[in-house]
């Protein structure tokens, strides 16, 4: 879906594409089967690592990156690093229900993706590069984000597609989130998106509100 929130665009060529998810009666197996699924999709997508930066979205976020003023060899997209882990052998781990589908959609689509507990962030948004001074306490540790493409809201930067933002962390007990994916808007659309994700969320116990 659109963003359900007012929403300052200030770096082109990006697709912000959202969906509420509500935690119901979660099925262990399903989700299990479901993250080993997505991993043995991107070591077939994938014959090595180095074919990862030829695939067109990958490519198309690398540029967009650049444009942001992000070194993406430096600062990978998270969801780079995420198939690059996948194709040397990784699997995807069982972190929490919303985590993981997250990082099923991720792996999937080849983006970055981020859930946000719901009610750890308010509108406006904006979308735009870091300048300097800014940053945040990220999921390994203080983070840099100048040059960066960050989401912020009137309280600070929310998020960035490199590395999660401890404010907005999805806990063991969160019933409700945001997600978010950073797509390419040459490369990927909303109704496609919103495909994948219902196809990867079907039987898990998660419900996609919107």
């Amino acid at each position: 879906m659109t963003a359900p929130f007012a929403m300052d665009m200030q770096l082109e060529g990006w697709s912000l594409f959202w969906a509420k998810l509500e935690v119901h009666d979660i099925d262990g197996a399903v989700l299990a089967a479901r993250r080993v699924e997505v991993a043995e999709a991107a070591r077939a997508r994938f014959t090595d690592t180095a074919a990862i930066s030829g695939d067109p979205v990958v490519a198309a976020l690398r540029k967009l990156f650049r444009a942001a003023g992000c070194d993406p060899t430096r600062y990978r997209p998270a969801s780079e690093a995420l198939l690059r882990r996948l194709v040397k052998g990784g699997e995807l781990p069982e972190i929490f229900p919303l985590v993981d589908l997250n990082n099923c959609l991720s792996a999937t689509l080849a983006v970055p993706c981020c859930v946000m507990v719901e009610g750890s962030f308010r509108a406006p948004l904006i979308w735009r590069s870091g300048v300097e001074g800014e940053g945040y306490e990220s999921l390994r540790g203080p983070f840099n984000l100048e040059k960066k493409p960050v989401l912020f809201d009137p309280d600070g930067p929310l998020d960035t597609p490199i590395t999660g933002n401890v404010r907005v962390k999805v806990e063991r007990d969160t019933t409700t989130a945001w997600l978010v994916a950073y797509m390419p808007a040459s490369e990927l659309d909303l109704e496609t998106a919103s495909a994948t994700i219902a196809r990867l969320a079907e039987g898990t116990g998660i419900a996609i509100k919107g």
